[in-house]
């Protein structure tokens, strides 16, 4: 009996003349060495001479001038069915010193988190759990945001989501059907600008913190997620 091959070979291994239990037993034993030699991400990895990195740009009401968060991340792995990209740094620079001596601790913290190695995802619930006793502030597009620490954990979210740590679990194509359609309903009955990315007297939604929420055929109805109290 013939067998086709029709991949590239790329490595191979010959077998001792085995009984078949014995040949199972040793292959076994070859796939433990082989997870074996898997680099997991843990405290004391040395850090290479070059990480890629990836800089977001923060821009708050509250200050003149913006926040630079750089977070570096190594990859473990590489070239192998096990590469993993995994954060390793953050670092966040402005020209406000304002906040000096509390954001250097943050990051140095995050920092040693990440190179703790395990899950941590948790951070960004951590750092959105965080609120301004002097209150919050609404970014462009009108998501509110409790404070500067909680939109440090958007970003840390934004870049785990990047490099495939946390599904992006955003609207699905029904959903965002639904929304552009109240959307478009609701300004063709207001007078509303255009470019205005949703009216001056929607109100905030409690579920994604947006104030976009409008009264639309006698509901509630928040034009950037779609909730509605009548669903």
């Amino acid at each position: 009996m013939s067998i086709k091959i029709d991949k590239k070979i790329v490595d191979y291994q010959v077998m001792p003349d085995q009984p078949p239990e014995k040949q199972a037993q040793t292959m076994a034993l070859e796939r433990e060495k082989s997870a074996a030699e898997v680099i997991h991400m843990h405290e004391k990895l040395e850090r290479p001479p070059m990480l890629q990195g990836y800089t977001y740009k923060l821009k708050t009401p509250g200050s003149e001038h913006a926040m630079y968060v750089t977070i570096n991340d190594i990859i473990l792995n590489k070239g192998t069915e096990h590469e993993l990209q995994r954060p390793f740094e953050i670092f966040i620079n402005s020209k406000n010193m304002d906040h000096f001596q509390w954001i250097v601790a943050l990051t140095r913290i995050m920092s040693a988190v990440f190179r703790k190695g395990g899950d941590v995802t948790f951070l960004v619930e951590e750092l959105r759990s965080v609120f301004d006793p002097r209150g919050g502030y609404f970014k462009r597009g009108g998501r509110y945001a409790p404070s500067l620490v909680a939109e440090l954990g958007d970003v840390i979210e934004m870049h785990l989501k990047e490099i495939g740590l946390l599904e992006d679990r955003g609207l699905d194509q029904h959903q965002q059907a639904h929304i552009e359609l109240a959307r478009a309903k609701y300004e063709a009955t207001q007078d509303c600008d255009d470019g205005e990315d949703f009216p001056d007297s929607a109100s905030l939604c409690m579920k994604c913190q947006t104030k976009a929420v409008v009264q639309l055929d006698g509901c509630m109805t928040c034009l950037s997620c779609g909730d509605s109290k009548c669903s």
